[in-house]
């Protein structure tokens, strides 16, 4: 498997939490929000799955790679990935406060609940398509077997090192949790 195969597979779960969002967002519009215990894996797979891991093995190690193969940083799509990854992060920070008021009793930050997920849901779809269609097949032209054999190897310590052993499989585990809970 290519590196980018993965990142690629990574992408198809990182979908699947965005229509659950969207499901998510839609309860708490309808002042039925879903179980706090739900909310919480939700912010935990944003967290740990798609930053810390996702865009942790693109940040630290495909982007670089990029560069050292000639992919300039900051004007081709390397400064745009990492300038949504930013913005994803503050949309998530913005989500746990909203939900924090929510949870204090400030029912009105449903609003801010759904605009944020809205906003988010937006900007990673439009940022898959644009890695997948445009940054990945740059990075397979441009990588040679062997680098892309160090980037694989990368990939699986931060699984290991960062995210733990079972981690992954327990947010594959959630996603179908809250895929037959929310999109059936």
């Amino acid at each position: 498997m290519k590196a980018t195969d993965e990142l690629m597979q990574e992408h198809q779960g990182i979908e699947l939490m965005l229509r659950v969002l969207q499901a998510v967002s839609a309860r708490f519009g309808g002042g039925k929000p879903p179980p706090a215990p739900d909310v919480d894996g939700i912010v935990e797979f944003l967290t740990i799955f798609v930053d810390k891991c996702h865009h942790g093995k693109e940040e630290e190690f495909l982007f670089p790679a990029l560069e050292a193969a000639g992919v300039p940083r900051e004007a081709g799509p390397i400064g745009v990935m990492l300038r949504e990854h930013r913005q994803g992060r503050q949309l998530v920070a913005q989500l746990r406060e909203f939900l924090e008021q929510y949870r204090s009793g400030n029912k009105e930050a449903a609003a801010g609940i759904q605009q944020t997920i809205q906003e988010y849901v937006d900007l990673l779809s439009r940022h898959i398509v644009k890695e997948n269609s445009v940054l990945f097949p740059m990075a397979d032209d441009r990588l040679d077997v062997k680098a892309d054999a160090e980037l694989f190897g990368a990939f699986q310590r931060v699984e290991r090192e960062r995210i733990g052993p079972g981690k992954h499989e327990a947010f594959h585990a959630l996603l179908e949790e809250l895929r037959d809970a929310y999109l059936k």
